[in-house]
């Protein structure tokens, strides 16, 4: 049975999030004139650059630990593959050169003591345990995730309420100006704020779906090797004594048939000597009555006398 290995599953995430961050940054360099219109020129309150700047903070902090844990997942595939390259060469090395701290070696660690203790190994268990373990571990992005394109509606709220005020004043002395440009320095923030929240949340929606894709490569991978060669070297309980006593059974069958064919030609092979040994009597008879016949000729040409019985 072919096990998917694979440890550059995580690499290749984080080469593509490294090239599309790079493309990113060279149209923002390419449209600096622009970015400045929208989020610096004209700024009549600081509200704006607070709002943009926190949900670019918010983003940064969730992709930082996206980062952080595609490295440590194609860390974790690298030592699965490794594992599974040393139990198929020397199965008493399994764990050279590979990190206890790493998944393989935690669930190789506990089937051991498990079958060491003769206690049952419920697979299923296993497998929610460390479901729940990694799912924990990107929950920080997973609530990014959540929150991000939220970051965006609250900055709209937030600048439509700015310029709300301004029109407020703005209707109580007609001729005040500035309030007119609390108006459209609302509406401008709101728009930023919007576009901000749905550029951050695509590039990060993305990339925390490869997350997820990277993760459940691994698991899949840590429970496929569970299963194709560790719960059949330390399964004691009755489903597997079953399973192992017919595989028993099997293999006696296979015996009993290579017994019966070899039975056969040792059958043969006596018959074979039989015939050979039938045959070199009759040789040898006819070889002795020879002898006498020879005897008997020298006896007559040299005129001896007969032998004595």
């Amino acid at each position: 049975m072919m096990i998917d290995t694979q440890s550059n599953f995580s690499r290749r995430m984080l080469f593509r999030l490294v090239l599309i961050a790079v493309v990113v940054l060279a149209l923002l360099l390419t449209n600096v004139e622009f970015i400045n219109k929208v989020y610096l020129e004209r700024q009549q309150t600081p509200f704006g650059l607070m709002i943009n700047g926190a949900i670019v903070l918010v983003f940064l902090l969730g992709l930082f630990k996206v980062i952080m844990a595609l490295l440590h997942y194609m860390w974790e595939e690298t030592a699965l593959a490794r594992f599974v390259r040393q139990l198929d060469s020397d199965p008493k090395k399994q764990l050279k050169g590979i990190s206890r701290k790493s998944i393989i070696a935690r669930r190789y660690i506990v089937i051991h003591e498990l079958s060491s203790k003769h206690a049952r190994i419920n697979h299923s268990a296993l497998a929610s345990i460390l479901m729940a373990y990694e799912g924990a571990r990107i929950s920080f992005a997973r609530y990014v995730s959540n929150i991000l394109i939220l970051t965006g509606v609250f900055g709209t709220i937030v600048s439509l309420s700015i310029a709300l005020v301004g029109a407020s004043n703005l209707l109580e002395t007609a001729q005040d100006t500035a309030n007119m440009g609390l108006v459209i320095h609302g509406m401008s923030t709101a728009l930023s704020t919007t576009i901000t929240a749905i550029l951050c949340y695509l590039f990060y929606g993305y990339f925390y779906i490869k997350l997820g894709d990277a993760q459940a490569h691994l698991l899949g991978g840590v429970e496929q090797v569970t299963t194709v060669y560790l719960l059949p070297r330390f399964s004691k309980d009755s489903a597997s004594m079953l399973h192992q006593v017919a595989g028993l059974i099997s293999g006696l069958r296979e015996v009993a048939e290579q017994m019966k064919t070899i039975h056969g030609e040792y059958a043969e092979v006596g018959g074979r000597l039989h015939a050979i040994a039938g045959t070199l009597d009759q040789r040898v008879q006819g070889t002795a009555n020879e002898l006498d016949n020879i005897k008997a000729i020298l006896r007559d040409g040299f005129r001896l006398p007969a032998a004595s019985d």
